[in-house]
């Protein structure tokens, strides 16, 4: 490995440290205390209001319906974290990761929360009569210190926009390439190739069009994967106290398991917490203020209510469907397992191996389809945050459209080369991202506080 690989593998490992988890959760807990757990009490009737009439009901105030705008912004989430995410959760901190994954997104719906609501209350209308908003709008136009928020927003612009080209693209393509080419033996140029054109005839309709995929692709690919991970988890039902044994004891005991040691894996606790805790905020965005981008282009004229619909994102993606691959491998008898070349079993790997249980040789094929469609989705999803992003520094009706050329680009480089480095300097970007985001949910928390107090009353009377 090169000098320089080496400096941004190192770096990766180094923003993604225990400061990053520990200022991730951190926000998120601060905020639950401050609003009075009001994000968790109220699950119930954010599910209402995501599956209401009025949430697809599109008004002239925003680009499109809450319903599109989330589906938009899930789109982004939903990707290979929840197969891969997970496998590698599992793989690196043992069964017990998965608990403090569920423990992450908890506190991860109160940050999303937050900063969707925000992004509804000071985002603006554009030149071209679009909603522009995300949490460098949020810092701009809420900081009471204008010049320290348009630093920060200035900075969270800069990082967005090339988190987008790297993780949720290139990264994304290369998965797919893979994926087609190990199971269905696609050429990487052929899949790059196609994947270019599909995404440029997508995104180059701008919200409205991706919103329309989103809509149908989204819940689509959603239902059919958690309906084939039941299947595998009914069927290996009598593995599955055992398995919630060991996700539960391991998460806080492992040496109440067999001495700590599954198979080919040595757990400990920081390791279930470090991988659950960084795995599960990688996958479901919280905090870095990406979903707060989409967010901000829906109808909803009510920040707190624009919260409560676009937290479920979290919930959705972790709570359901990174717990239905965790109860999979879980109950798999697979983890801690190896492949046919005596390797130890991980990534997506784990995963086929844990459905094929069950499916056989489909097994390996729905987890390749589902890696597919997550992928894609959050290719066309991710073009939306960077575009907007750039919008914020450069506001050039040319510059969107030569950005959403290069976009459909690069997704074709990444199709078509090795990307570890890439993926590194993605992550990176990513963590940046997060850091001017918390800053403000912190600064702006009486805000976000005296908001949700105000709606409380609405819903009381």
């Amino acid at each position: 490995m090169g000098t320089f690989d080496q400096f941004i593998e190192d770096l990766d490992a180094f923003v993604w440290g225990p400061w990053m988890l520990v200022l991730l959760v951190g926000t998120g807990l601060f905020l639950t205390v401050r609003l009075k757990a009001l994000p968790w009490r109220r699950i119930g009737y954010a599910l209402k209001l995501v599956s209401g009439k009025e949430a697809r009901t599109r008004t002239a105030k925003g680009d499109v319906s809450s319903f599109s705008a989330l589906m938009t912004a899930s789109a982004a989430t939903i990707g290979t974290g929840n197969i891969i995410g997970v496998a590698t959760a599992m793989y690196s901190g043992g069964p017990g990761a998965l608990v403090w994954m569920w423990i992450s997104a908890l506190f991860g719906m109160s940050t999303k929360f937050a900063e969707c609501m925000l992004a509804i209350k000071y985002r603006e209308v554009n030149s071209k009569g679009e909603m522009a908003g995300g949490p460098m709008y949020t810092m701009k136009n809420g900081f009471r210190n204008k010049k320290a928020g348009m630093f920060l927003g200035i900075l969270f612009a800069v990082f967005a926009t090339c988190a987008s080209f790297g993780i949720g693209n290139m990264t994304q393509a290369n998965s797919i390439a893979d994926s087609l080419s190990n199971t269905f033996y696609v050429p990487d140029m052929f899949t790059g190739f196609i994947l270019t054109v599909l995404t440029f005839i997508v995104v180059v309709g701008g919200i409205r069009s991706i919103s329309r995929v989103s809509d149908i692709l989204v819940p689509a690919m959603a239902v059919l994967y958690v309906f084939f991970g039941l299947i595998v988890i009914i069927c290996n039902i009598r593995n599955l106290p055992a398995g919630l044994h060991d996700i539960f004891v391991m998460a806080f005991d492992p040496k109440a398991v067999g001495g700590g040691i599954l198979g080919t894996i040595v757990v400990s606790v920081s390791n279930a917490m470090r991988y659950g805790i960084g795995r599960g905020c990688f996958s479901n965005e919280s905090g870095l203020g990406s979903a707060a981008i989409t967010a901000a282009c829906s109808n909803s004229e009510d920040p707190v209510h624009e919260g409560y619909i676009f937290m479920m994102d979290t919930f959705f993606d972790t709570i359901i469907i990174c717990t239905i691959t965790g109860l999979v491998i879980a109950c798999s008898g697979m983890l801690g397992g190896v492949n046919a070349a005596g390797l130890p079993l991980k990534g997506s790997e784990l995963v086929s191996y844990s459905f094929s249980t069950v499916l056989g040789n489909a097994g390996k094929y729905a987890v390749s389809i589902g890696i597919i469609l997550f992928a894609f989705s959050t290719i066309i999803g991710w073009e939306y945050h960077g575009e907007k992003s750039l919008e914020f520094l450069v506001d050039s009706p040319k510059a969107v459209l030569v950005y959403r050329v290069l976009y459909s680009a690069l997704v074709f480089v990444g199709a078509t080369l090795k990307l570890e480095t890439v993926w590194n300097i993605s992550d990176i970007m990513n963590a940046l991202m997060a850091v001017p985001n918390l800053i403000s949910l912190l600064v702006l928390s009486s805000v976000i506080k005296e908001e949700t107090e105000r709606y409380e009353r609405t819903i009381a009377e």
